[in-house]
């Protein structure tokens, strides 16, 4: 199964979590998701997203010129 990814670059904070719920809304449950945002206070969104509801943060990575994140959802 390949993620799906969304590109959230350049979106400030609520967008890239109101985006990336209604992704995963639309996918299977146990699908992948990989979210690229520039945001940084993504880093703590996402955590605290993943935290409260059923979805899954699987890896996070802080790159040069963006965040990356891999979720499965729930």
């Amino acid at each position: 199964m390949t993620a799906e990814i969304l590109d959230a670059r350049g979106l400030a904070c609520p967008l890239p979590i109101l985006r990336t719920r209604r992704r995963l809304d639309a996918l299977a449950p146990g699908a992948e998701l990989v979210v690229l945002t520039t945001d940084p206070a993504s880093e703590i969104d996402f955590r605290h997203f993943c935290n409260t509801t059923e979805h899954e943060l699987l890896a996070f990575e802080r790159g040069p010129e963006h965040f990356t994140f891999t979720i499965r959802r729930g």
